[in-house]
């Protein structure tokens, strides 16, 4: 097959069936896990009340290392798809391989620091029962770490060659293993022992290995490890690495800053008891479970931008976004609806405690006008990423967290306000982040900007 029919294969175009075409399998690939996650999380609350809780501190402080890769994926992908737009297979390869060197590192780094630094932080600001109980847990969970990482850096290669069919698999192969150890290795079946708490740890590794290995046995049996020379050439390229480290580093800083801000919240939440902070983990459930279609939209738009940028078709940009954007909006609209109209019976899937239900129900109606926003506003802000200026994202980062961060500790800290107050935050983020980010793209000159 000639390079030049592989090339017209990976330039995109602006119609909605190729937005569909692309966001539907990442869509799939996030929606699997999240639904994992659910699982997982209502498996720990059949342990008694505050292991719920106990899974949200612990489940955002990975998901911190979790969005660092998700940075290194997200620079990586839009420096692909610019590749693809251009019609350069090869430079694909080069930035795959150094992706892989930085991956290795950064997993190292997140190594040591959980086992070496973390626990005298946790037992700074956490009481002390939730604090151990944390520590014991991450210093296992962690060392999932590098295949997470290794998982993350084919989502740039397979969603930035418009190769995102193939998300389906790996993540199906880590899902089904994740669900079936979990409920092993929690409860102690299949003749697994029963580990409680931390047997979601252990649980988890084992199901990134193998969503890893499923995942690059899909590249290799497809061939793509040939077509875009993907291990043609191993060696630590400075040029390229450097590339690679200047596009994702902004989004590296801006989404570790994010989910960090999000483990204060959660700190500060603990700070108002233990139903408090169970409530807060099924808030996170629910809009990390329906905020997965924007999130893709974004992931494609990302992609997309850039791709099109790279043919040189900038005047499609604009008008590429606001389809995108009618199209999240629709589909959260639903959720919206559906959280709104059925709150009670949302929250009784997690516990049908009257007092969890009461003290939830506000607050999820919050979660759900929260969603809406963050239907646009993920087009936007990836978008932005799309056109090469990670820290123009990084900017509007910085100022959406700094409002943020004011408005909890006021509410939480402060005033001492219920958690719906505290949930509120999230209007804020959202509102701020399209703003800011509507500004860029709307008033400055980001059509020159090479990658």
């Amino acid at each position: 097959m000639s390079t030049a029919h592989h090339s017209d294969a990976i330039r995109l175009d602006t119609t909605y069936r190729q937005i569909l075409m692309i966001s539907l399998p990442i869509s799939f690939s996030l929606f699997v896990p999240q639904f994992n996650f659910l699982t997982n999380s209502w498996f720990l609350s059949m342990l008694g009340k505050g292991f719920l809780g106990a899974a949200g501190i612990t489940g955002v402080y990975y998901l911190i290392f979790a969005v660092i890769g998700h940075g290194l994926n997200n620079g990586l992908q839009a420096l692909i798809s610019r590749r693809a737009g251009q019609g350069d297979l090869k430079a694909i390869g080069k930035l795959f391989s150094q992706s892989l060197y930085v991956a290795a590192i950064g997993s190292v780094a997140g190594i040591l620091f959980t086992l070496w630094v973390a626990p005298s932080l946790f037992r700074m600001v956490v009481e002390p029962g939730l604090a151990e109980q944390a520590i014991s847990f991450l210093r296992i969970r962690i060392w999932g770490l590098p295949f997470l990482y290794l998982y993350q850096m084919r989502n740039g290669l397979l969603v930035g060659t418009n190769q995102s069919k193939f998300l389906i698999w790996g993540t199906l192969a880590e899902t089904v293993s994740n669900i079936g150890l979990d409920y092993g290795l929690i409860f102690g079946h299949f003749g697994l022992p029963a580990l409680g708490f931390n047997g979601a740890a252990y649980a988890s590794i084992l199901a990134e290995f193998i969503g890893m290995a499923t995942v690059f046995g899909i590249i290799w049996l497809r061939d793509m490890h040939t077509r875009f020379d993907l291990f043609a050439d191993f060696r630590f390229d400075k040029k390229q690495a450097k590339l690679l480290l200047d596009q994702s580093a902004p989004l590296i800083l801006q989404y570790g800053m994010s989910i960090f801000t999000w483990e204060l919240f959660f700190i500060m939440i603990s700070h108002h008891g233990r139903l408090a902070l169970d409530i807060s983990q099924f808030m996170r459930l629910v809009f990390s479970f329906c905020g997965i279609f924007s999130w893709s939209y974004g992931s494609t738009a990302n992609t997309m931008v850039s791709n099109i940028i790279g043919q040189g078709k900038t005047e499609q940009v604009m008008p590429l976004i606001g389809r995108m954007v009618r199209v999240s909006m629709v589909t959260m609209t639903l959720f919206f609806l559906l959280i709104e109209g059925f709150p009670g019976p949302i929250l009784s899937i997690m516990s049908t405690d009257p007092e969890f239900i009461a003290q939830g129900i506000p607050a999820l109606r919050v979660v759900g006008m929260a969603l809406l926003l963050s239907s646009f506003s993920v087009v936007y802000l990836n978008s932005v990423t799309g056109t090469g200026n990670s820290k123009a994202t990084l900017v509007i980062e910085v100022i959406t967290l700094t409002i943020y961060m004011i408005y909890i500790w006021l509410v939480l800290e402060k005033w001492k306000l219920s958690i719906t107050w505290g949930w509120g935050s999230e209007i804020i983020y959202w509102t701020s982040m399209f703003t800011w980010s509507y500004i860029y793209l709307r008033y400055f000159d980001w059509r020159k900007k090479k990658i």
